[in-house]
């Protein structure tokens, strides 16, 4: 009978486990659904402006070249790198963490490496390994373009006073609810579209090229942090879904397989009760 009450024990703590994960997988679902029209509303106009910027910035040359165009030989890299505040949302953490690693110890290997995390669990690890110079956990906290363009702000200031000779973003990029990509991608200097490419393209400026470098570049680096802030979020909340919905269905196969240990522990000590009681009976008569 102990055997019993330890297998009502567990098919009890694993049938609350299962109604914990399946709740946070519908919440992960709402949330999904929200954050996923979000991100597929921007791209379209992110990627035209990045096209635009990439054009742009292949055409200027000398002095209008933008200051956030400018090569230099790289010795400072400051890497951002966005991850989430909380957990259970399978490798989606992980992921981020290994690729940032890698571009330090390997990429990056003879650079002098700093860090500004964007999540929780990302500071975690990466403060105990690298030189993280700033985290921004409170952004998931209020996500908006504003708050966005505070840390993009930071690392373009960081860039033109010459801190830092690269900044690459690190983030998870939406592809449905079931997959992400981790993209490691180059935030500043711009990426140019080189002359050879075919792809360069030439425009009719309104008002002058300089004005345009002035405005448009900063802001389009902006939008482009606050897409990868975006990419980001929606993949966490996918990530999470599906990483709850095969919790809750491990969680459900292994109560199955326990309420059939179950009943069939009980009918075996019902079976052995009955033998017992029946054997009692015939010595008695005998």
């Amino acid at each position: 009978m102990a055997n019993l009450k330890e297998l009502r024990s567990r098919i009890k703590s694993v049938s609350s486990t299962m109604q914990i994960t399946s709740a946070m997988k519908m919440v992960s679902a709402a949330k999904l659904s929200k954050a996923q029209d979000a991100i597929q509303q921007m791209r379209p106009y992110t990627d035209k402006l990045t096209e635009l910027l990439q054009n742009l910035s292949a055409s200027l040359s000398g002095e209008s070249e933008s200051v956030y165009g400018v090569e230099r030989e790289v010795n400072n890299v400051l890497i951002i790198s966005i991850a989430s505040n909380r957990g259970l949302a399978g490798a989606f953490n992980s992921n981020i963490i290994k690729a940032s690693k890698k571009l330090a110890d390997e990429v990056y290997a003879n650079k002098n490496v700093e860090f500004i995390t964007i999540g929780k669990k990302a500071n975690d690890i990466l403060s105990k390994l690298y030189n993280v110079v700033d985290n921004k956990n409170e952004i998931y906290d209020d996500l908006s373009f504003a708050n966005a363009a505070v840390i993009a702000e930071q690392a373009m200031a960081d860039f033109v006073a010459g801190k830092y000779d690269k900044v690459v973003l690190v983030y998870n990029q939406f592809i449905n609810a079931a997959s992400q990509k981790v993209q490691e991608e180059q935030f500043l200097p711009i990426q140019k579209i080189e002359a050879g490419e075919g792809s360069a393209k030439e425009y009719i400026f309104e008002p002058s090229k300089e004005e345009i470098v002035e405005e448009l570049i900063p802001k389009s680096l902006k939008i482009q942090f606050y897409k990868a802030l975006r990419d980001s979020f929606a993949s966490e909340h996918g990530a999470r879904m599906t990483a709850m919905h095969k919790a809750t269905d491990n969680a459900t196969a292994l109560r199955d397989s326990l309420k059939l240990q179950y009943n069939k522990a009980r009918q075996a000590a019902i079976t052995n009760e009955i033998l017992e009681i029946v054997g009692g009976a015939e010595a008695l008569n005998g």
